[in-house]
């Protein structure tokens, strides 16, 4: 009966609150981890798109690049090769770092639990920002406002910049809800023979 109550106990865990917040940080960190490598191994897939947002040649609705593009915002465009390349290599840089810190933060998500995943949780919400603010930061205000990348039929990454950033927040949000759970445990105490 007593190794029943244990099982139970035990499955009943899996669906706790750490564990829920735990598989969202891992997937993010999945997520941003594949997307660096992607990003490093097959390097000229991606860098067209931060080119062409850079230089807004195609922020013109469909329009053929380069024809019907807005004088007013068009002073923004960045035409130089080598920024494009250091922005790029900047957001790769990026997203290795947020795998790297999130990844981290699962082996305290496993090892935290006695001091309520005080550690985890702090280091996740650092790992999760990061990904905010390359998403929400970079590609929804810089790349989508600044950039004019909304305007762009060829070059628009804000729907999936918009998901990364909800997923993101998402994790976050789960992680800071309150719960008993967050509180550290006391120390156990060995138990009395019978």
């Amino acid at each position: 009966m007593r190794g029943q109550a244990t099982s139970i106990a035990a499955w009943e865990r899996l669906g706790s609150l750490p564990v829920v917040a735990a598989v969202l940080v891992a997937m993010n960190a999945l997520y941003i981890a594949l997307a660096a490598f992607g990003n490093i191994t097959d390097y000229d897939t991606n860098e067209p798109f931060v080119e062409h947002v850079l230089r807004m040649d195609t922020t013109n609705f469909g329009a053929e690049p380069g024809e019907n593009l807005d004088d007013d915002v068009m002073w923004r465009a960045v035409e130089h090769d080598l920024l494009h390349d250091l922005a790029y290599i900047a957001i790769i840089a990026w997203e290795t770092l947020t795998a790297m810190v999130l990844l981290g933060s699962l082996v305290l998500w496993i090892r935290d639990r006695a001091a309520g995943y005080r550690r985890a949780r702090a280091l996740s919400s650092i790992g999760l920002a990061m990904m905010v603010l390359l998403f929400f930061g970079g590609f929804i205000a810089i790349g989508g406002e600044w950039f004019q990348m909304w305007k762009s039929d060829a070059w628009n990454g804000l729907e999936p910049a918009f998901r990364n950033s909800v997923l993101a927040i998402l994790a976050l949000i789960v992680m800071h809800l309150p719960s008993t759970h967050w509180n550290p445990q006391p120390a156990s105490s060995p138990e009395q023979p019978a």
